[in-house]
């Protein structure tokens, strides 16, 4: 039994370094591709000799090589946040914008945009990591007041309810102000404009909230049990809640205020994840963080080759890939009930 175990974790720990391999290896071919194509020759001389006068040096330092990291941050962040919903809520079709965030970092972004359209990136960054805060506290407080308690299922409605609200209050004000074309990019989600400032962002957001998530990641496998067998073995069931709704609400929202709306990440790499190394959050987390992360740099990959030269939205490119297996998983769910 014991020889299994250790057999096991070696499986799960190689899985994981060559996933994280090939995130070294999609990066470098992120960077290569834009644009012009560059020799990785020439990548290989920017990152580790770097000359300012060379234009290509320039591009791969200030453009490239900040949109790559930042996609693979992205699709770390909203993988986890994926992960920790459907463990929370036990509901395999969780997914980040259950709980409004990428609804209510659109609210305030139109907001900002509507009554300061001078407003800097880091302004708009702030605004959005404010609105999804505003939106998860919302949904956490009606969850919570409720009659019962907060259940899974009174999570997921407030999040619908909530971002449907949010939603249809950032129509108007975006169609009053003329602001469609600035929102229109942002909800279908990109990396173009990404630069060194996102990468600290998201960096020091990620520290934050992926620390959360990894300490109570042995608490939402209990979790994902049930809430009786939880409080049965001892545990704090609000607090742990309170704890990954507080990690969604750091990397989502960081997440989606530097890339937009990326749907599906949340949805699908969770499953891939949890297919891979079993039902153990422990493993479940760090391993979506890094699938994510490979994922979403892929995805940018796919978004500049699809209609080359010209950029196609990296959520489009995730919609592709999420929607036949979102309906694939709502099948399978409403076949077992």
């Amino acid at each position: 039994m014991l020889s299994t175990i250790i057999h096991s974790r070696k499986l799960k720990t190689l899985i994981n370094v060559i996933a994280f391999i090939l995130i070294v290896v999609a990066i470098g071919f992120s960077i290569s591709f834009g644009a012009v194509d560059i020799e990785i020759k020439t990548v290989w001389q920017a990152l580790f000799n770097f000359d300012s006068t060379i234009t290509q040096h320039l591009v791969i330092q200030e453009h490239r090589l900040p949109r790559a990291i930042s996609a693979a941050l992205v699709g770390a962040f909203l993988a986890v946040s994926g992960a920790l919903m459907q463990g929370m809520t036990r509901n395999p079709l969780a997914s980040p914008s259950i709980m409004g965030v990428t609804d209510g970092a659109a609210f305030a972004l139109v907001i900002a945009l509507a009554f300061s359209p001078t407003v800097t990136g880091a302004g708009s960054t702030i605004a959005s990591f404010i609105g999804a805060g505003i939106a998860v506290v919302i949904v956490f407080v009606i969850g919570t007041l409720s009659t019962g308690g907060l259940t899974p299922v009174k999570l997921a409605l407030a999040g619908v309810a909530i971002g449907t609200m949010l939603r249809s209050i950032s129509s108007m004000i975006s169609l009053h102000f003329q602001l469609e074309k600035e929102m229109g990019f942002w909800l279908a989600g990109g990396l173009s404009g990404t630069d060194w400032d996102a990468v600290y962002i998201l960096l020091i957001s990620g520290l934050v909230g992926l620390i959360l998530a990894l300490s109570i990641s042995k608490s939402i496998t209990t979790l994902s049990l049930g809430d009786d067998v939880a409080t049965g073995l001892g545990q704090n069931n609000f607090l742990i809640k309170f704890l990954s709704i507080l990690a969604v609400l750091i990397l989502t929202g960081a997440a989606v205020s530097i890339a937009g709306a990326v749907g599906f990440v949340g949805l699908i790499v969770p499953h891939i994840a949890r297919f891979v190394m079993g039902t153990d959050y422990r493993w479940i987390i760090p391993s979506s963080a890094i699938f994510g992360a490979l994922l979403l740099v892929l995805s940018d990959v796919a978004s500049r080759m699809v209609n080359a030269p010209f950029e196609t939205p990296v959520g489009a490119i995730t919609s592709i890939i999420g929607v036949p297996f979102f309906l694939y998983l709502a099948r399978k769910s409403g076949g077992t009930k």
